[in-house]
């Protein structure tokens, strides 16, 4: 390695771009040694030669004929089609051939199912406005999608609480349907037809890499074979293929993750009764976090993080019982002491003689009176994030990069925090001329991302392993940590900017 390194010192690792001309065939076998790329094949030093050949298990040569892309993005979830459609609408990249693999079946976009899926994510300003700008938000605004405008989240062992609200009403953020942000952003995948190409079951079994010089007898670019026997080359590859990622697996990209020893629950619910529901809703129980996120003036959404072996229970259970444990779980007191109540009024009542209006009032959540049938699912949880967003020409986003506990409603946000910032500076690269699969700024953007991933995904983390515990000490450090934050409304309002980027 220190050997590459004084050879190719702009080399990342040496995977940088590296130039191989007649000069420097000592320096190419050097490099070759010191990854330990062999077997490999013979070079051109000829003058004008500009292939370049890639490693692989199986020799396989270059093919003129083969359809080559700027960018392929392998993964056609909610982050991948986003990222395609965010590329194509993208004035720098028009020119550009972007393709969309998806493995699985196109989804009708005309029929809008009458009732609601137990799959939704909250979304924040700062996703609305990335949909907005390639023309996905107009179509969500005309199907369904429910706005709120506070979130009051609490402890089950204490009367801690803390409250976000904008000013003037305005909304936090809003509950959609996975389902129907995939029909709005297939539709304008549809209407981009002509600066997007999209495969629909067509599933990427093999990848060959291109090494980062130069020799005759093979691609430059990165070669996909697809299921169907057909080979695509693409100068940028762009794994949106989720947490068991087969683009980070073939990149030899490291993953670090750990499986919480908890599972979500999700389920759609009827409340008792109509109301404005424009409250996000979360208690913290030491059990894990349940959620209840609204749809409608009646409907909303259940995500209950819980253990494993809880989670059985209540996906088991007749619907009386499961909604009895699910007002049980965000109305009993059963776990408050004594102690802490009392060490927390005294808290509370300190502040407001220090900050008088700086605490906002306690709302009580809706009460439920039903489940919708066959709403409910059980998924296990658990935290990853790749040690490298990018390689020479390779880029992940979404939950191919990282992975996080629900907790936050974080998951879509960041992966579609990961395609502003990607899509920014390839639209800056096909600007000034440059090679979209370079690292010069593929590196720019997992700077970018990590650093803020990284921040949430341990906020998020350590907010779930704090109030996992019945610990008197631990309870009470968490409640005074409550209370304090939910006066100082300065605090409050850059949690609020930092979780909307």
């Amino acid at each position: 390695e220190k050997k590459c390194k004084k050879l190719f010192p702009v080399a990342r690792g040496c995977y940088g771009d590296v130039s191989v001309t007649s000069g420097i065939m000592a320096a190419s076998t050097m490099l070759l040694a010191c990854r330990g790329l062999g077997p490999w094949k013979s070079f051109c030093f000829r003058p004008g030669c500009v292939a370049s050949f890639g490693w692989q298990s199986g020799s396989v040569r270059f093919s003129s004929s083969e359809a080559v892309y700027d960018v392929v993005v392998s993964g056609g979830g909610m982050v991948g089609s986003a990222m395609a459609a965010a590329l194509g609408n993208d004035a720098h990249l028009h020119e550009k051939k972007i393709l969309l693999l998806e493995a699985g079946p196109k989804k009708a976009t005309d029929q809008l199912s009458k009732c609601y899926s137990n799959r939704v994510s909250a979304i924040t300003p700062g996703s609305a406005t990335l949909l907005n700008s390639f023309g996905a938000w107009d179509h969500i605004c005309s199907m369904r999608i429910k706005p709120f405008q506070r979130m009051q989240v609490w402890d089950a062992c204490s009367e801690a609480m803390i409250v976000f609200a904008k000013d003037n009403l305005e909304d936090m953020g809003y509950i959609i349907e996975n389902d129907v942000i995939m029909s709005a952003i297939t539709k304008q995948l549809d209407a981009m037809s002509d600066r997007v190409e999209v495969f629909y079951r067509s599933r990427a079994v093999g990848y060959t890499w291109p090494l980062p010089y130069q020799t005759c007898d093979a691609s430059p670019w990165v070669e996909i074979d697809l299921a169907d026997g057909r080979r695509l080359q693409t100068k940028l590859l762009i794994g949106a293929d989720g947490q068991n990622s087969m683009v980070r697996k073939a990149a030899g990209i490291q993953n670090i993750q750990y499986q919480y020893d908890q599972s979500a629950v999700v389920a759609t619910l009827h409340l008792s009764e109509a109301t404005d529901n424009n409250v996000a809703w979360q208690r913290f129980l030491p059990s894990g976090p349940i959620a209840l996120l609204p749809l409608s003036d009646t409907v909303s959404s259940l995500v209950w993080s819980t253990s494993h072996e809880h989670a059985s229970q209540l996906q088991d259970m007749d619907e009386e019982s499961f909604v009895d444990s699910i007002n049980s779980a965000f109305w009993s007191n059963t776990d408050h002491s004594d102690f802490i109540d009392t060490a927390g009024s005294m808290f509370r009542s300190a502040l407001s003689l220090l900050m008088p209006s700086g605490s906002a009032a306690r709302q009580l959540p809706p009460s439920v009176a039903k489940v919708d049938p066959k709403s409910r699912a059980v998924f296990p949880l658990g935290l990853g994030h790749a040690t490298e967003y990018v390689q020479h020409r390779v880029a992940l986003i979404g939950d191919a990069a990282h992975r996080v506990h629900p907790l936050a409603g974080q998951g879509v946000n960041m992966g579609f925090g990961d395609i502003e910032c990607l899509t920014h500076h390839l639209s800056a690269a096909a600007f000034n001329g440059k090679d979209l699969g370079s690292l010069n700024h593929l590196l720019k953007y997992e700077q970018e991302r990590q650093r803020h991933n990284l921040s949430m995904m341990a906020a998020v983390d350590l907010l779930k392993r704090l109030y996992s515990t019945r610990a008197a000490p631990f309870v009470l450090l968490r409640t005074w940590g409550l209370q304090a934050t939910n006066v100082a409304t300065s605090a409050k309002e850059q949690i609020m900017a930092f979780a909307s980027k």
